[in-house]
């Protein structure tokens, strides 16, 4: 073991373990199991590269000009920062996760974030200095690791860049469910369904405006999680602790969200009111917004499949893939486990949304406290929004089954589509049509024998698909028609 000291105290921490005194602190403070996010700590990794490239390029500006005995404090060995720089490198590509031991649930406004990854970098830097882990007189992780960075412009630039690299992820599996339902509505373009509304029978439809319309409303989640980057990408890294960039040089302030950006090759920019940037994080609340929209067309199309499928107003129009058994006890039971998964999830996302909105209207004067917990939520509905819609995407490719000849039996057995002939006899006698179908089970063409109301040969050609489901009609074709 090895001794570490803080303010508080002294405490024993494992030989070789990268962590530190206030890391062992935060997860004693804490007692929370659930994980860090993986994604968060490798763009810490990443926003702390920038910062030592950027110290790097400063020190040999800096020594061009001036002598090396009038560098700022923390800059005297230019080794130093090669060496974070290489550790920083290593973190951004997820190495030494486990050694992160912060939890993901905690107070401090990512204080404990920040300080975990310090000390993870500091004693990485030593060891491939050929020293031992604690040696902090070489490499100290406040007095090197986190030269002219703070907690709180540092950890919410790394959430942007993690939430903007998964809003990546997103756009692509958006689309991905966009296309798989463009297939559906392609092949069943003119199969003929009854519409409902409030879940009763209405007017002829097709599954082709079903899916289309589905298809319709992923289109604008699309755009919208697109839009998310121009509102995200601001970020306040180099504004210190409250934006005012106190106590940091003029130089890093200017040059290090443009090396950001170069390494993470995401559109990140420096806000140019980095107060602003600091204290107020709506722009969270707004993209978590746009992630709940997508998650209430998820739940939408989900549970519209999951009805269509079910059977409970007779045979099923559509039959979805037994994708695992449904039950203990009964023989044979299958469930519609992928929509049941989609609804559950988009509930999760109604739920963080609510988080998001409460806690990121908890900002207080100059800085948000409850930032960890703010940006667990948005990363957690990020990566559940892109399994939902794989899920779902997968469940249209490989397991949508559209009854059409039990579609089309139920629509021309509903008295509902003596809707469609309005136009030809009057809404009078298309109820009287519709009564007869009702009263003696019949479809629209027995009971128009009974009334004799329309040649059968006419009727027929009525209601015909490419009919039934043209927008509108027009004068002409009502006057032909009697």
């Amino acid at each position: 073991m090895r001794k570490e000291t803080d303010a508080l105290g002294q405490v024993s921490i494992p030989e070789d373990a990268l962590y530190g005194i206030h890391a062992w602190r935060a997860s004693r403070n804490f007692p929370d199991q659930s994980p860090f996010h993986h994604e968060w700590y490798k763009a810490m990794g990443m926003v702390k590269l920038a910062a030592y490239q950027t110290i790097i390029s400063l020190r040999s500006a800096a020594i061009s000009s001036i002598n090396e005995n009038q560098l700022p404090h923390g800059l005297e060995d230019a080794r130093v920062f090669e060496f974070l720089r290489d550790a920083a490198s290593e973190v951004a590509s997820g190495r030494y996760f486990d050694h992160f031991i912060v939890p993901a649930n905690q107070g401090g406004a990512g204080t404990s974030i920040n300080m975990n990854v310090n000390e993870i970098l500091a004693n990485v830097a030593l060891k491939n200095m050929g020293l031992k882990p604690g040696q902090y007189d070489k490499v100290h992780p406040l007095e090197h690791a986190n030269l002219f960075q703070s907690t709180n412009d540092v950890v919410p630039t790394a959430l942007k860049v993690a939430i903007m690299q998964l809003l990546t992820g997103l756009e692509e599996s958006v689309n991905r469910l966009r296309q798989a339902m463009e297939l559906l509505e392609q092949k069943h373009r003119n199969v003929l369904r009854i519409a409902y509304t409030q879940m009763q029978p209405a007017v002829p439809s097709s599954f082709g405006m079903l899916f289309g319309a589905y298809n319709e409303a992923l289109s604008r989640d699309w755009w919208r999680v697109s839009k998310c980057f121009e509102r995200i990408k601001v970020v306040n890294l180099g504004g210190g602790a409250t934006g005012s960039g106190l106590a940091i040089p003029r130089f890093y302030i200017m040059e290090v969200v443009s090396r950001l950006q170069k390494l993470t090759n995401l559109p990140v920019s420096r806000g140019e009111n980095l107060t602003d940037t600091t204290q107020n994080v709506d722009s969270l609340v707004e993209v978590h917004a746009i992630l709940k929209a997508y998650a209430v067309n998820l739940e939408k199309i989900s549970s519209d499949f999951r009805l269509l499928s079910s059977g409970l107003s007779g045979p099923a129009e559509i039959v979805l893939k037994p994708f695992q058994a449904g039950s203990s006890i009964m023989p044979g039971k299958v469930n519609p486990v992928i929509p049941e998964f989609v609804v559950g999830i988009s509930h999760k996302i109604y739920s963080n949304d609510v988080l998001v909105s409460s806690l990121c209207g908890q900002s207080c004067l100059d800085l948000n406290a409850y930032l960890p917990f703010i940006g667990h939520a948005m990363l957690d509905s990020l990566k559940l929004l892109i399994h939902a819609g794989d899920a779902l995407a997968m469940m249209l490719k490989e397991g949508v089954e559209v009854k059409n000849e039990v579609s089309l039996q139920k629509l021309l057995h509903n008295p509902s589509v003596a809707t469609s002939l309005i136009p030809l006899i009057g809404y009078n006698e298309a109820g009287l049509l519709a009564e007869v179908m009702k009263t003696q089970n019949l479809d629209i063409e027995g009971a128009n024998k009974k009334l004799q109301l329309i040649p059968e040969n006419k009727l027929k050609e009525y209601v015909k698909p490419e009919n039934l489901l043209r927008l509108g009609y027009s004068l002409k074709e009502t006057r032909q028609s009697h």
